[in-house]
């Protein structure tokens, strides 16, 4: 962390994209960093230009240049950009639960069970959450006014059956582990009594989701906030967090920033 004060950061931003969440880290961690913003294509779709980036034209993406490097470390993927971030930066500390119990460091099965559930979640929340987030939405389009409207019942009881056999199912079982978990914090967070990295990251496709999940099938209530009713107050409790609120703010600002530029 020596060397964090002379460290460049940038932000590479694709417009109307869910980077809420890696704002609301870089703020946390009090970096001072730059954006780039990329228009998408008309079928919604990232720029080429971004593949100069990363290959795979990832947004968000970030680049630290530190003093005496050539070339910038390029990060993607939410967990490994937070656990590079957290690493290098002096905040981060704030952020990560304490790794060791007292008097087992460096032994297998000496951690802590937060920082175990901490670095589970960094994982956890592109791996397994967001598919059933996305395929949600990729599967509610079929039944949507967008779909022609002589095929659209024939979609709909598609989309329907998916939802069913599948799709509700994988997100009940995800809604019920996290409410599990919220049960067995030892605070009001998922890992603990304190905010996290994870909580930042976990939090975003709850609250982004909370009415998309709901259409994936019935749960008890009405609605898994009903069903899963921890959960549904951790996800009132962290979008009234002070960091959650201006990471809303500084998106919008780059939205707005981003359609003058059109």
């Amino acid at each position: 962390m020596s060397n964090e004060n002379q460290a460049t950061v940038k932000l590479y931003w694709l417009n109307q994209s869910r980077a809420e969440s890696l704002v609301w880290l870089l703020d946390e961690l009090k970096i001072s960093y730059e954006v780039e913003t990329f228009r998408r294509t008309e079928s919604f779709l990232a720029p080429p230009e971004l593949k100069r980036i990363h290959p795979l034209g990832k947004s968000p993406v970030i680049s630290v240049t530190a003093p005496g490097l050539s070339e910038p470390v390029v990060l993607a993927e939410s967990g490994f950009m937070v656990q590079y971030l957290c690493d290098h930066w002096e905040e981060g500390k704030r952020l990560v639960p304490r790794r060791w119990k007292a008097g087992m460091e460096g032994r297998i099965g000496g951690e802590t069970e937060e920082w175990l559930r901490h670095e589970y979640l960094l994982h956890y929340r592109e791996g397994t959450l967001m598919p059933v987030i996305t395929m949600s939405l990729v599967i509610g389009r079929l039944k949507s006014p967008m779909v022609p409207f002589l095929v659209r019942p024939i979609t709909t009881s598609v989309a329907n059956r998916i939802f069913g056999a599948f799709v509700h199912p994988n997100a009940r079982k995800n809604l019920a582990m996290l409410n599990q978990m919220l049960e067995t914090s030892s605070g009001r967070y998922l890992c603990g009594n304190s905010l996290t990295a994870a909580d930042i990251l976990v939090a975003y496709p709850l609250i982004a989701g909370k009415e998309l999940l709901d259409t994936t099938g019935e749960f008890e209530g009405g609605s898994w906030t009903m069903e899963f009713p921890l959960l549904g107050k951790y996800m009132e409790n962290m979008k009234a967090e002070e960091g959650y609120r201006k990471s809303q703010e500084k998106v919008k600002e780059l939205d707005q920033q981003s359609k003058a530029s059109l």
